[in-house]
């Protein structure tokens, strides 16, 4: 059941990327999708760092699932386009201008994010705490890099 909630939500996101449209739906997307991905970082993070004495390990396994599908949705490659540093989705675009003179930085990135999402989840299903910690740890490293890169601190 879990896996085919994963698949779900990584054809949905794929599908939406695929119609992204304008600049404020290819930004409310994007930024959707983060938002997401971040209450399941949270979630694991709880889960494996914050609160070992409640681990679940079903929890994070779909926590994990969910994340490789929106690192492997193609967010990046469809809901980055011109002018998508400019404009407002659910709230102003965060995409600092110089992402697109970044293009392989942010690809590196990119790739990497996809990769330790994938190991995740991967990780996750053997329900080994210490291993899923260190998995998180790389995960949250690929974030940090690119938020440095392309994204504008608050």
């Amino acid at each position: 059941m879990k896996i085919k909630l994963a698949i779900a939500l990584a054809l949905g996101a794929a599908t939406a990327a695929a119609w992204a449209g304008d600049v404020e739906d290819q930004i409310r997307f994007r930024q959707s999708s983060y938002s997401f991905l971040s209450w399941n970082t949270a979630k694991i993070k709880a889960q494996a760092s914050g609160h070992p004495e409640t681990y679940n390990k079903d929890e994070v396994i779909a926590a994990a699932n969910a994340i490789a599908g929106v690192a492997n949705s193609g967010v990046f490659e469809k809901l980055y386009g011109a002018g998508t540093d400019k404009g407002t989705g659910w709230k102003p675009s965060r995409l600092k201008p110089e992402f697109f003179e970044k293009q392989d930085e942010a690809k590196e990135f990119n790739a990497n994010f996809i990769k330790e999402a994938n190991e995740l989840q991967k990780v996750a299903a053997s329900g080994d705490v210490a291993a899923i910690k260190t998995q998180f740890g790389k995960l949250g490293a690929t974030c940090k890099g690119c938020h440095d890169l392309i994204r504008i601190r608050e």
